[in-house]
């Protein structure tokens, strides 16, 4: 490896965790291990690889996540609030041209790391931390309930804030949806004052053509939705907003509602009235996909037991009462009820299709499995789960109703899969999956490239990166042709 840089060198949040957690009344597994942030902005060039990069694989790999830039106090750190930093490896011609991290530069972190913002701040500025996407030849940095998109370079640079050519009035999300038949991006925003929440639909334009709003009571948080070529599906959680504890000064003053009922919501893409299906509560975390099959509406998704305590119970993250499965609702409109089923029950989350068939019927999803999530969601009074947990990436077939598993060792945590398709793919499944999977041996992350053919089988590539990537949320191809 060459040219490897070190832009900035920050001292506070790991010397600041290290020191406070002690005093702390329980363990703190979100600022530890492999959620520990990392303090550096890395520039790396010429990669070292094992293996070989595909070389129809052009463009960037990102992915982002919270990391913090200075922790005053660990005791009061919630993992979901921590500052944005995007992560990004460029292939190119066989090769891992470079690897680079940075902050995304809201006025806050800007602030914090000395430089000028240029402008004024948007309303309910924030590093965006949770999804990056690319959208019509720009990268946006994404964030849900209030904050507006940041647009990145290619080189991950913060450009400014991004508002749809001056047509977003007020939130957006982090998990948007996009139609690639349609050239439509989807999205439901939520946001603490309103009686309703919003989907937005942005065209091919790429300006707001329409927003529908969607009164809910009580102002739960919508996480995610899902999208089919008919209608959009809109899931009410009973995770509502706490005047109080906002009041109080919380970080996440969202709490489990028992007398907030789980819903449903079936509503067609030009708009229109809303009809509402009550089922049985859990936590609706993330849409693999979802498609129209006759009078039904096929959503499967991944899910964790309810209660789920979004604020945390004093570990500084979210807790769980059980770990993630993946699982399908069908909503037959015809006879006005949704069935439940489990797909599998190996616990994994962030899950993925193939790209271009969003909202369309798929065979194959693709999901992580990372030992340390699920030990740091179910920690409860500094106590684990007595289970045996795994580190993997896993390949579903719908049609087979199978799965394909690729395990990592011990301490190897493995991120969300992301799948390119090969140059020139005719098969859904003809292509690659990329993650990054922590390498404990060298204490850093590798960019671990798979066929997604060939799923159980060697890495087709590991791409060793300088530093550390955190455990952390979404992320996506940004091709280059």
């Amino acid at each position: 490896m060459s040219g490897h840089t070190r832009r900035r060198n920050l001292q506070g949040a790991a010397p600041a965790a290290a020191g406070g957690a002690a005093d702390a009344p329980q363990p703190r597994p979100f600022l530890e291990g492999a959620f520990a942030p990392v303090t550096e902005e890395l520039t790396a060039f010429d990669l070292n690889v094992t293996g070989h990069v595909p070389r129809d694989l052009d463009g960037r790999y990102l992915r982002t996540g919270p990391n913090p830039l200075g922790i005053e106090d660990p005791r009061a750190h919630h993992w979901m609030l921590g500052d944005g930093m995007v992560h990004g490896v460029r292939l190119r011609g066989g090769r891992a041209e470079w690897y680079r991290n940075r902050w995304v530069r809201s006025s806050q972190v800007a602030g914090k790391l000395g430089e000028t913002y240029p402008g004024e701040a948007p309303p309910d500025d924030f590093a965006c931390n949770t999804h990056v996407i690319p959208y019509k030849g720009r990268i946006l940095a994404l964030q849900e309930s209030g904050p507006l998109p940041y647009e990145l370079d290619g080189e991950l640079g913060t450009v400014r804030p991004y508002d749809f050519r001056a047509t977003l009035k007020g939130s957006f999300t982090a998990h948007t949806k996009y139609d690639a038949a349609a050239d439509e991006l989807h999205a439901v925003a939520y946001y603490p004052t309103w009686d309703h929440v919003r989907h937005i639909m942005i065209d091919r334009t790429g300006r707001v053509a329409r927003t529908s709003r969607i009164p809910v009571a009580d102002a739960p948080i919508m996480h995610d939705f899902a999208l089919t070529q008919k209608y959009v599906v809109i899931v009410d959680v009973p995770i509502t907003f706490d005047a109080a504890a906002a009041e109080a000064g919380a970080m996440v003053p969202y709490i489990w509602n028992e007398r907030h009922p789980m819903r449903i919501g079936v509503m067609p893409r030009t708009g229109g009235a809303t009809r509402w299906f009550e089922i049985d509560p859990v936590y609706y975390s993330h849409t693999l996909n979802a498609y129209d099959h006759g009078d039904e509406l096929v959503v499967e998704y991944t899910s964790m037991p309810a209660p789920f305590h979004a604020a945390g119970r004093g570990s500084g993250g979210p807790s769980a009462t059980g770990s993630p499965t993946l699982d399908r609702w069908t909503v037959d409109l015809r006879a006005g009820r949704v069935g439940g089923a489990r797909i599998d029950d190996l616990p994994q989350e962030f899950p993925r299709v193939n790209e271009s068939l969003v909202s369309r019927r798929h065979r194959y999803g693709y999901a992580a499995s990372a030992a340390e999530m699920w030990r740091a969601y179910e920690t409860v009074d500094g106590v684990p789960p007595d289970r045996t947990f795994t580190n993997c990436l896993v390949k579903h077939d719908m049609v087979r109703d199978s799965r394909q598993v690729h395990r990592f060792p011990k301490d190897a945590a493995a991120a969300e899969p992301v799948f390119v398709p090969r140059g020139g793919a005719r098969d859904e499944d003809d292509g690659y999956l990329l993650s990054y999977v922590h390498d404990p041996d060298r204490g850093a992350t590798d960019l671990v490239i798979l066929s997604a053919q060939d799923f159980t089988g060697h890495p087709l590539a590991r791409v060793q990166l300088p530093g550390r990537v955190p455990l952390g949320f979404h992320g996506s191809w940004v091709a280059d042709r």
